[in-house]
């Protein structure tokens, strides 16, 4: 069996936050043996209705591919990629350690895998096993089969569905060649004042301003990061 296993000792090992589509990567915060993602965090619109909702974004891993200079100065070596363990996720098992502190608002922490196609991105949410974030360190697993009553695809909000689509689960999880990322999903979307259009086909907190109060609040660490591989 195929193992990685991250447990932050030297920096955040390849992983980060993100800041926006225009800026790009946000580091984490780096503690002892740890990273930590603290709110407030971009409200992610790129699977807006049409597609499955908005989500925060709180930590990602590119699976393979070559980072530039500000990606490497944000993320440090991405010790996933350096590992060669391929991208195939058929079956693997992904055990994290973490805690945190989070007023949830109606979310669920849930990981995401996402894959580039035939020239089609596509991310499916692992729904059916949420990760618990507790005050105390606790070590949860989920495992990533290809049931995809288990998932739910991302899709595409309704202006970025040349990058943004829908690939059967199996194909993706077979070559997750993007990344993998711990996201708040879903979350409440609510106007701060009248809208002159429909607010899915708006950009939330960039073409209107949005009630912070209704989205999630708070940090979460992670202490340890393991995959195994069949």
């Amino acid at each position: 069996m195929r193992s990685y296993i991250e447990t932050f000792d030297h920096g955040p090992g390849g992983w980060f936050g993100w800041l926006d589509n225009a800026r790009g990567p946000r580091p984490l915060e780096v503690g002892e043996s740890s990273v930590l993602s603290r709110s407030p965090w971009w409200i992610d619109y790129n699977h807006a209705p049409p597609g499955a909702g908005y989500m925060h974004l709180l930590f990602m891993l590119f699976t393979s591919g070559s980072p530039g200079e500000h990606h490497r100065e944000v993320s440090g070596e991405n010790h996933f990629v350096a590992g060669d363990l391929g991208t195939d996720f058929t079956n693997a098992r992904m055990t994290v350690r973490l805690r945190g502190e989070l007023l949830d608002r109606g979310t669920q922490l849930l990981l995401l895998c996402q894959g580039v196609h035939q020239g089609i991105c596509t991310g499916w949410l692992l729904t059916g096993q949420p990760l618990a974030v507790t005050p105390d360190w606790s070590e949860q697993t989920v495992t990533l089969c290809d049931d995809e009553a288990r998932w739910t695809c991302l899709g595409s909000r309704h202006d970025r569905t040349d990058y943004y689509g829908r690939t059967p689960l199996r194909t993706v999880l077979r070559d997750v060649n993007a990344d993998i990322l711990l996201v708040l999903f879903p979350l409440e979307i609510a106007p701060m004042g009248p809208l002159s259009g429909d607010p899915d086909l708006l950009r939330p907190e960039r073409d209107y301003p949005v009630w912070r109060s209704r989205l999630p609040e708070g940090y979460v660490m992670l202490d340890d990061v393991r995959i195994d591989f069949p």
